[in-house]
């Protein structure tokens, strides 16, 4: 049974993965919370909280609210900020053997340069994830809503970089295509589709919204549907590696974002309710291709997509 994949092959370094199995930012810590509970090695790749130039405190509190089939989250980027990443962080990451990918989040395209600046090169560093869905201060949009604004982005970090680059795509856009194509444009290896969707809880007793900063980002279960259509419509538009995100809970969920057309999945939420959540995953996957005798896992990649109908101009009256 084979599960290896490379998500950057046109790199020098490139991203190669034992498996597809990874974790999502900001579930998974920066990986070292969860060594004492599992072999975390065992997983494809680590994705690290989103790292910011400088520390940020976050949103004020409350910052979770559970829904009927996931969770709104509104943490506002809490992180120790690069300084600590790179002095305390990155040389422990450097003694693993899974590969670790890290967020960066800025306030301007000048933030993002200066992240991917400063971790090119870091020992420890397999590659970068470029959050576009957080505030652009400049002018009040997310980066990511926008193509033009995204590639921006995009070619300001590959310019300044040689590692690999993921673009994290935000499902708040009316044609995550026309995103997605433009940062590919722009230098993108790969996209993680998608991030969290703009929610809201309301605390009736209290008659105010039940996070402390308003409304916040769905995840979990809810979001599958969705993410698994934004997938699977990507996948038939471009020609880049494609994580898929959004609601995973098994290795059913793993497979059916395959056959979506994503070559990765990662798994977030799930590991509120169960830390073991991305190896079960994994395990759950490796159990499906047994069972259905699939030796390579990129049979499994796609499948759906050759399923597909052909556009209404080229059908035949």
């Amino acid at each position: 049974m084979n599960l290896n994949l490379d998500l950057a092959p046109d790199r020098k370094s490139g991203l190669p993965l034992s498996n597809p199995v990874m974790t999502a930012s900001g579930t998974f810590g920066n990986g070292l919370e969860y060594l004492k509970l599992f072999d975390i090695q065992r997983l494809g790749a680590i994705v690290s909280k989103a790292v910011t130039l400088r520390p940020r405190r976050g949103n004020v509190q409350p910052r979770i609210a559970e829904t009927a089939a996931g969770m709104i989250n509104s943490i506002g980027l809490q992180n120790i900020g690069l300084g600590a990443i790179l002095r305390d962080i990155a040389p422990v990451w450097a003694t693993w053997r899974v590969p670790v990918v890290v967020n960066i989040a800025g306030e301007s395209v000048g933030d993002y340069a200066e992240l991917a600046r400063r971790l090119d090169g870091v020992t420890g560093v397999s590659g970068l994830e470029l959050n576009v869905s957080c505030p652009n201060v400049e002018d009040g949009l997310e980066f990511g809503t926008e193509p033009r604004a995204a590639a921006e982005v995009t070619a300001a970090v590959r310019r300044l970089t040689t590692l690999p680059v993921i673009v994290k795509l935000t499902p708040n856009v009316s044609d995550i295509v026309a995103v997605a194509r433009a940062v590919v444009d722009a230098g993108a290896d790969a996209l993680t589709i998608i991030n969290t969707f703009p929610a809201l809880s309301i605390d009736i007793e209290a008659r105010r919204p039940a996070l402390g900063w308003g409304s916040g980002g769905l995840s979990g279960p809810a979001l599958k549907p969705i993410a698994l259509k934004m997938v699977y419509e990507v996948a038939g538009a471009v020609d880049v590696p494609i994580i898929g995100c959004g609601g995973i809970m098994s290795g059913d969920d793993a497979v059916e974002y395959l056959m979506a057309g994503a070559s990765a999945v990662q798994v977030g939420t799930a590991t509120y309710l169960n830390p073991h959540a991305p190896l079960d995953v994994l395990e759950g996957l490796e159990r499906f291709m047994r069972d259905h005798a699939v030796e390579d896992v990129s049979e499994l990649i796609g499948a759906a997509q050759e399923q597909r109908e052909p556009a209404r101009s080229d059908r035949s009256s």
